[in-house]
């Protein structure tokens, strides 16, 4: 659907100032000052002018914006209508992609969820084909935890003047790093980019999806739908297959530019048993035993390591087995995560499953066990061979598998992976405002490159 009024008052205390973007020589109207800020603990701390660019209120009004509205997988309509209405004020022209819905037994009645679609300019031609795509997720993990500055909550409704803030200031809650500074940023630097004629509005594209910290359904519906030729863009019938021309992914990489993360699969490993009384073990097979047994090999074994990515490895999330201390357990299943850093992204996943199965066959005893993978992908490269970015590799899976096509890739972000999850989740104003400028330079190097 395209977005055309707004469905939601969600931006009512926020005003249209917010979203006011300037050009870099045009003069910031920063926020009134409010006299009861005072009162936040030393929020009231005042950076000296030459520590404030001009697109501060605006940054961190939209990233406050969208760290307020709670929006764990599964429930992100709210954060998807709000950042509709926000690049429809910025001048862009927003289509509402929804996701197949699906009813479970224990949801059975799912709220609509909607990918954020957004083209420069009012009206825009709302082609896909040889843009480059700005992209991050709008879901969280559970569970919710509000805004605050330096480790002080900040009701919603109450004014912050975002200008006499150090650097410093820490801001929290859940999202603020995970991956809303991502979208603030990207936003942020992208229309900036527009305003000072440094990209063509024809050469970009904007794209927020959800689902990413679950199953990743949001983009794999997107880049399914470049197939079918079911878009909602105005590409077809001359690219009834659109292909970008570069996809700038958002997550926290420390203002690093990734080269590449490590693949994932995730499975079951199933240890079945004789039941029987534990006095006479003898008379039984230890379910539960077997699994610590298989489990332990699995630990220790090498699955396969490289230069870039190190080593696989293998966390045990989840244990269950047995019915009573006193009884044999007959039995006994571990729920696996398994970071790939082996082989291709297409052919990863196989190689570390049949070193797998090649341990649990040396396994003594192993004859009742079973492993069950689903689904994955091997370590998945992207480009960092840009001049002034430090490069990493991350350890943890993205949306970059999740688009198809013969497009380059660049993984980038604000915030640290260290806290994102955590209670602790956070980042600084400082380290907000230089990915917006890291944005700014890598999307124009993406947009430029050959």
């Amino acid at each position: 659907m395209r977005l055309t009024t707004p469905p939601l008052l969600l931006l009512s205390t926020l005003g249209t100032q917010t979203f006011a973007f300037l050009n870099p020589d045009t003069e910031q109207h920063p926020l009134a000052h409010h006299q009861h800020d005072n009162v936040l603990n030393g929020l009231d701390r005042v950076a000296s002018d030459d520590d404030v660019p001009s697109y501060r209120v605006p940054l961190l009004s939209l990233h406050r914006a969208l760290v307020d509205v709670p929006s764990i997988s599964g429930t992100e309509n709210d954060a998807a209508f709000l950042l509709g209405q926000a690049l429809t004020e910025l001048n862009y022209t927003v289509s509402l992609q929804p996701l197949p819905s699906t009813s479970t037994t224990e949801n059975p009645n799912p709220q609509p969820r909607y990918n954020v679609l957004a083209w420069p300019g009012r009206d825009a031609r709302r082609t896909l084909h040889n843009r480059t795509l700005i992209t991050s997720h709008i879901d969280v993990v559970p569970p919710y935890l509000p805004y605050a500055l330096d480790h002080t909550p900040i009701p919603p409704s109450h004014p912050v003047n975002f200008t006499t803030l150090p650097a410093t200031t820490l801001v929290s809650g859940r999202g603020s790093v995970d991956a809303k500074a991502s979208v603030a940023a990207q936003i942020t630097a992208t229309t900036l980019l527009l305003t000072s004629n440094t990209i063509p509005p024809e050469s970009i594209v904007l794209l927020y999806v959800v689902g990413e910290e679950t199953s990743g359904d949001g983009m794999k519906h997107f880049s399914q739908t470049l197939t079918t030729g079911h878009p909602p863009s105005d590409d077809a019938p001359a690219n009834p297959t659109p292909q970008f021309h570069a996809a700038v992914f958002g997550e926290p990489t420390d203002n690093r530019l990734a080269c590449g993360h490590k693949g994932i699969t995730t499975g079951t490993l199933t240890a079945t048993g004789r039941a029987g009384h534990s006095g006479y073990p003898w008379l039984g097979r230890s379910a539960t035993a077997g699994l610590v047994h298989a489990l332990e090999a699995l630990l220790a074994a090498d699955l396969g390591s490289s230069e870039r990515y190190g080593n696989t490895t293998v966390n045990v999330g989840v244990l269950e087995g047995g019915v009573a201390a006193n009884v044999i357990a007959a039995e006994a299943s571990a729920r696996l995560a398994v970071r790939i850093a082996v082989g291709e992204r297409r052919t990863g996943r196989g190689v570390v499953e049949g070193r797998m199965r090649d341990v649990l066959a040396g396994v003594e005893g192993g004859e009742g066990l079973g492993l069950e993978l689903t689904g994955g992908y091997g370590p998945v490269e992207c480009r960092c061979e840009v001049e002034g970015f430090e490069t990493m590799v991350a350890n943890y899976g993205t949306d970059v598998p999740n688009l198809e096509g013969e497009h380059v890739s660049y993984l980038y972000g604000p915030g640290s992976i260290l806290v994102e999850h955590g209670d602790d989740e956070g980042l600084t104003i400082g380290d907000l405002e230089e990915s917006v400028e890291g944005y700014k330079r890598l999307i124009k190097y993406a947009v430029e490159a050959s």
